[in-house]
């Protein structure tokens, strides 16, 4: 094939997406979700939005979060497109179009630190998952979140059908392997959402209606046609197989060194716990849990060390409660020192100890305390989902996060190990 012939199969494909609502999977309640587990932002924060296509979730992100969002693609008509639904809903001033190369983010419009949260929706593929993660994360300010689509595996055992298809377009992981490669790469995983069945329909049937009118003579259109026919058709065939996920990252602050506790931390876990309260019973809570092997859970108790060769300055511990009969985790306890607290050590401690549990495959995690540090995290009051204490508390400090949302969340009373003495 000539580099002609790829241009002119690339204007027909072009064509054939031009004036859908949608380039790839997705629905305003996604994006509205995903902006969700971001958390708190700025007063009108800035916001990059990468391969913007025609500009759905820019929209979004300008009308409903406040935000001044420059959006970016190598599609001259989508930012036309883009430009003038944003003038018809009085956006203009809040939307900037730049045509550039994801993959080639330099120069004045993209210097390092200057977006408070960077947005791909559906166009990470284009770059890899992995390379998109490497590479973004210099834009992003302090505090800043990263969120991605991407496709991914459904199953552990995706048929020959599927991998045929998928192995000719991108990489594919599943959901818990691209969970995997954001910790490695350095960043905290503040949500993780496998989106509906719905986000397919709103992307492919439109589609499907614009590939029964298409004009097949156009240049380029019958390849164009026929590659699309043959998506629509793997996804009818195999669509339980694969989805799309959203993932909602931050950037580890580089301040803090967490690793899992050893034996050889015993020592110094007690001391941190000692330090932090005013009685002894969160440092002899850790101990005696140590001993329970129905609650303790290797691997879920973190500490966060000033350099990788530090003292440990904070902790946080997650071991296995019960909400009825379905295993949750327990978040107790979180202990700074003294010196460090309000350094964002305890933070640090708490996303790195959440990071381990989501790779474990945990779906749900509680804890008792403070009503206005923990929702930063993404807890709400427990309450909401039909959870609550065998003891009397004040609902907002009863408190839980879903990590998985795919997984239907328990209702019930919580059981903590017998150490907790409730």
């Amino acid at each position: 094939m000539t580099d002609n012939d790829h241009a002119v199969r690339i204007e027909a494909f072009f064509s054939l997406h031009h004036g859908l609502p949608r380039q790839s999977p997705g629905s305003d309640a996604t994006t509205r979700r995903l902006l969700e587990l971001t958390g708190p932002l700025p007063h009108r924060p800035r916001v990059l939005d990468l391969g913007c296509g025609p500009g759905r979730a820019a929209l979004l992100l300008a009308a409903e979060a406040g935000a001044e969002v420059t959006a970016v693609d190598l599609h001259r008509p989508f930012l036309d497109e883009l430009r003038g639904a944003a003038a018809a809903r009085g956006l203009g001033d809040r939307i900037r179009t730049v045509r550039a190369d994801m993959a080639e983010l330099s120069g004045p419009d993209f210097p390092d630190g200057s977006f408070d949260l960077v947005w791909a929706e559906g166009s990470a593929y284009n770059i890899g998952f992995d390379t998109a993660l490497r590479d973004w994360k210099r834009l992003l300010a302090p505090g800043g979140s990263l969120v991605v689509t991407d496709c991914v595996w459904t199953t552990d055992a995706p048929t020959a059908g599927a991998r045929a298809f998928w192995e000719q377009q991108t990489p594919m992981r599943p959901v818990a392997g691209n969970t995997a490669a954001s910790v490695a790469a350095g960043y905290h995983v503040l949500g993780v959402l496998v989106q509906p069945d719905s986000d397919w329909d709103e992307y492919y049937v439109p589609l499907a209606g614009r590939v029964e009118s298409a004009d097949a003579s156009a240049p380029g259109m019958e390849w164009a046609l026929a590659a699309t026919r043959e998506e629509l058709a793997v996804r009818r065939d195999h669509g339980t197989e694969y989805g799309y996920a959203g993932y909602v990252l931050r950037p580890a602050d580089s301040r803090w060194t967490t690793r899992p506790e050893t034996a050889a931390d015993a020592a110094a876990v007690h001391a941190v716990n000692a330090a932090a309260f005013p009685t002894p019973d969160e440092a002899d809570l850790v101990d005696a849990l140590r001993t329970d092997p129905a609650a303790w859970l290797p691997g879920l108790g973190r500490v966060a060390t000033d350099g990788p060769d530090g003292d440990v300055a904070a902790y946080a511990l997650l071991t296995r409660c019960r909400v009825g009969d379905a295993p949750a985790l327990a978040l107790a306890p979180v202990a700074t020192v003294p010196e460090h607290q309000r350094r964002g050590a305890g933070q640090a401690a708490v996303r790195a100890v959440l990071d381990a549990a989501r790779l474990r495959g945990e779906s749900l995690v509680l804890v008792l305390g403070h009503p206005e540090y923990y929702p930063r995290f993404g807890f709400v009051p427990a309450s909401r989902y039909g959870i609550r204490p065998g003891f009397d508390v004040p609902d907002e400090a009863m408190m839980a996060l879903v990590l998985d949302e795919s997984a239907p969340v328990p209702r019930g009373t919580i059981r903590y190990p017998a150490a907790f003495g409730v």
